[in-house]
This record gives structure tokens, sequence and C-alpha cells, in this order.
């Protein structure tokens, strides 16, 4: 399938390794030129080097709102435009109610709601004025499903979720979508940090029988990043192999 996104404008956010680097991939094999960050130069021009000459380098801290937006405008500048955005960032540091302090949950909301708000804030205008827009935020399955020793990172990422659906009503009129993607666990660097390296029995718990496959996540990205995804807006995806035990 053609999702018509040669020639689109791209930023995607903490794309150096993981879910973003592999949404970014997916939108580069589209024919989209996409502007990657990550806090580290090297690395940043190490994951532009591997998906090729459809990228841009801008290093990048999305982990603070001035950070994100300084991604978003320095992006815009580096592609002419902005067409699609990607909004991802890293999660905080695993913790429970009795182990989290009020700092914790400061630095998991600057992270992974503010920095969501300030790239959006930079974006949108500009596509609503085209007339045309795509935003994806990767969020998280604890959204839907909280999941042990992650309090911070779901309390964080439930409010930029209701961002979103907001914003989603706001501009659906202006040709601008706004959805969120709910990844569970993939074979990612992030979840090898929670479980270690050996994901036998975590992928014996989900229902399709295997950890996810950063690419196919890529390729969800991809799609409400289309043209034919023109009618999806203020939707919160679980790609988790069935994982999320509830109705909705």
């Amino acid at each position: 399938m053609d999702l018509h996104l040669q020639g689109r404008r791209a930023a995607v956010a903490a794309a150096t390794a993981g879910l973003g680097f592999a949404a970014a991939r997916a939108l580069v094999a589209e024919g989209a030129t996409v502007a990657v960050c990550g806090r580290d130069r090297a690395r940043t021009e190490a994951a532009a080097e591997r998906l090729g000459s459809g990228s841009v380098p801008v290093p990048a801290d999305v982990a603070t709102p001035q950070g994100a937006e300084d991604f978003v405008r320095r992006a815009t500048d580096a592609l002419g435009g902005l067409d699609i955005l990607v909004t991802n960032a890293g999660g905080p540091p695993a913790a429970t109610f009795a182990t989290a302090t009020l700092g914790d949950y400061e630095r998991a909301v600057a992270m992974n709601l503010l920095s969501v708000v300030a790239m959006c804030t930079a974006a949108v205008p500009a596509m609503r004025s085209r007339g045309w827009g795509r935003i994806v935020a990767i969020t998280s399955i604890t959204v839907r499903q909280p999941i042990a020793n992650l309090i911070t990172s779901t309390t964080a990422r439930a409010g930029a979720t209701g961002f979103l659906k907001t914003l989603a009503t706001e501009v659906a009129g202006d040709g601008v979508t706004v959805n969120s993607v709910q990844p569970g666990y993939h074979a990612t660097e992030r979840v090898r940090s929670l479980v270690g390296d050996d994901t036998s029995a975590l992928a014996a718990s989900i229902p399709t029988g295997t950890v996810g496959d950063p690419d196919d996540f890529g390729a969800v990205v991809a799609f409400l990043c289309s043209e034919q995804a023109r009618f999806l807006t203020g939707a919160a995806i679980p790609v988790d192999g069935g994982g999320a035990a509830g109705l909705q």
C-alpha cells in the first residue's frame, strides 16, 4: 500500500533506538524526510546514518519542555517545514507509590507530558494553517492497564493521553489528525532494562506468544501518518499483542 508520504517532512523525537528509531525507519521507507533527535550528538548522527539519505540528525534533549520545543523548531528549520510529528521520550525509572518522590513525578511529567504539549505547541499552528498535519504520540500500554513499578510513567502518560484527545477534537476540522499509540512489550533496550535479556517468560505472558517487533510498531505509526488515515483521529491505539485485558 502506498501511504502517500513521499516528500512529507517528519520529526521523530527520541529516535536513536527502540520504537522511535523504528517509527523513523518506517517513515523513511515510505519516502518521508525525517529529522531524528537524541540527547547524544554522536548517537543521533549514527542513527541518521543508519536511516540513510532521507534523514537529518537534530541533537536535542526532549526530557524538558524547552528542549522538546527546541527540537521541533530546529527540525522545522532543517526540513523547511513540518507535516508530521511523532512525539516520544524515554521512560522514567521504575518506581512504586512507596518509593517515588514528588521530584520523581515532576521529572516524569516534564518528560512524558509537558514535552508532548511543548512539541505540539511548536508544530500544530503551521499544520493548521496549511490544512494538513499528523501528530502521533508514542505513549505506553500502562495508560490502559497500569504495570507494577511504573507509577510515575503511568501518571504522566495518562495526562498526555487526555491532552492529545482534547487537541484532536480542536484541530480535526483543519485537516490535522492527532492519535497516540500505546506500546506493550517490544524487543527494545527499555524492555530489557526492566526485565533482563531473557524475555521468554515475558513472551509467554502475551497472547500472541511473542515480544513485539519494533518494525511492526513503526509500520503502525507510519499508517497513522498516511493519507488513508485522514478519518482516524483522537484514537489511543494499543499495540501490545493483545496483552491489555480490558474491553477498552
